[in-house]
């Protein structure tokens, strides 16, 4: 079986998490491309630690931190959140890690803290990623034109949702299609 584990941020985490996010092929897919700088991320990594709406994983693979995991906007009141990922070793891309994360998450999400809705946006160009969550039963709700400038330029953004209604119908496909590949899940 495969070992993959999400464990939640410790402040330790801090330097590797300001080294992945301004990797270029980390920061292509994300909303900003500046490099940030460490007063930047000191702000920023202080204040998602204290932030109850949210919540930060590091993903590993047999013990080795290769990506992060997050959770924002969290609302019991209205039953939703949203959350985003990436795999930050490019070692681990296209083995199924950021499937055995999503399943983990929407599990966390609909059974942990029983929520019923779970939001995302990926940019138009980030097929891969947008596929994959349609794959566990996303659906897309809306699309946001010109909605983040990058190098210049206007890109889209794909709103995607899931319900937990939605993913009483997949889950268990999704979960035989992670066994397949090696990953255990209940």
């Amino acid at each position: 079986m495969t070992a993959v584990a999400l464990r939640p941020v410790e402040p330790a985490d801090s330097p590797r998490l300001l080294e992945w996010r301004n990797q270029p092929d980390v920061a292509r897919w994300m909303y900003t491309d500046h490099v940030i700088s460490a007063e930047e991320h000191a702000r920023w990594f202080a204040a998602a630690l204290a932030d109850p709406s949210r919540r930060y994983w590091i993903i590993e693979l047999g013990g080795a931190p290769v990506g992060l995991a997050n959770l924002y906007d969290i609302s019991p009141a209205n039953r939703k959140t949203s959350w985003a990922y990436y795999l930050a070793s490019p070692a681990v891309r296209g083995k199924g890690v950021g499937a055995f994360v999503e399943f983990w998450v929407i599990e966390h999400v609909f059974g942990d803290l029983g929520l019923n809705k779970l939001c995302c946006e990926v940019l138009v160009e980030n097929e891969a990623v947008w596929k994959i969550h349609e794959s566990f039963g996303f659906r897309r709700e809306a699309l946001f034109r010109h909605h983040v400038w990058k190098a210049g330029r206007p890109l889209d953004v794909i709103a995607l949702g899931l319900l937990a209604e939605d993913w009483a119908a997949v889950r268990t496909a999704s979960a035989e299609r992670l066994r397949a590949k090696g990953y255990a899940v209940q």
